[in-house]
């Protein structure tokens, strides 16, 4: 009995130390409605469009801030990108230039000037427990 109670120990412990925590503070959200939308993508090919986030993450909007828990990646390079879905219509909603209209964010707080960025500007390693801030953009 012994041996099975620590065989499933290390197991979990085997398991927890290949998906580390990844952490996000989200901070500046500009309104308490609707729901972030979280984005992880593991290659620059496709990265940022429709439907090619290896992982697409909903959590409900209460605060003007969140911290979010994701522990089910595997060890990794990632790059995230975020939107705030103020209206819950499941879209970033852009004006006629294509800038998002609702809050948005990407690791490494990267701040888009005149194109959106690249993976590899918010590429980051997850390779052991990790917490990023990402600061949303208005």
């Amino acid at each position: 009995m012994n041996i099975i109670i620590l065989s499933i120990a290390l197991f979990l412990g085997m398991t927890t130390s290949e998906h580390p925590k990844l952490i996000l503070n989200i901070t500046n959200i500009e309104s308490v409605k609707g729901n972030l939308v979280v984005g992880v993508f593991n290659t620059e090919e496709n990265f940022l469009e429709n439907g090619s986030a290896i992982k697409t993450y909903t959590y409900k909007v209460d605060k003007t801030s969140k911290q979010i828990v994701i522990s089910d990646l595997p060890k990794g390079e990632y790059a995230i990108s975020l939107f705030h879905d103020e209206n819950s219509d499941a879209e970033c909603n852009r004006n006629f230039l294509g800038i998002p209209k609702e809050g948005y964010g990407f690791s490494n707080n990267v701040k888009p000037k005149f194109s959106a960025p690249t993976y590899n500007d918010c590429k980051f390693t997850l390779s052991q427990d990790t917490t990023l801030t990402i600061k949303m953009l208005n």
